[in-house]
């Protein structure tokens, strides 16, 4: 079992930045991939980044490539997301999740957080 908590989210004007961070309960982090997803209402969940159990991996969609990065610190049992560049199109609530092994950008994730709202003002 894996339990995930988001912080960071918050409202933000456009340009500016946001740092969201996840933190994962248990002793295996590292050998679970990561991904952060985000959802607003009315449409349906959509992948935003993954990252690899060991990091080697990091996949971006296309529509914050550039602009956010994945990270993680397996020590910490933590993944991160740093947002730069925010648009009011980023507006979504943010989740991060876990399975175990393989990454992938599907919402195919076993464990989910609760999620952080993330509010960008034109």
């Amino acid at each position: 079992q894996v339990q995930l908590v988001e912080s960071g989210g918050g409202l933000v004007q456009a340009g500016g930045s946001l740092r969201l961070s996840c933190a994962a309960s248990g002793r295996t982090f590292s050998a679970y991939a990561m991904g952060w997803f985000r959802q607003v209402p009315g449409k349906e969940r959509e992948f935003v980044a993954a990252i690899s159990g060991n990091g080697g991996r990091i996949y971006y969609a296309d529509s914050v490539k550039g602009r956010f990065t994945i990270s993680r610190d397996n020590a910490k049992n933590a993944v991160f997301l740093q947002m730069n560049s925010l648009k009011p199109e980023d507006t979504a609530v943010y989740y991060c999740a876990a399975r175990l092994l393989v990454v992938v950008t599907t919402t195919d994730y076993k464990y989910w957080g609760q999620g952080t709202q993330v509010t960008v003002s034109s």
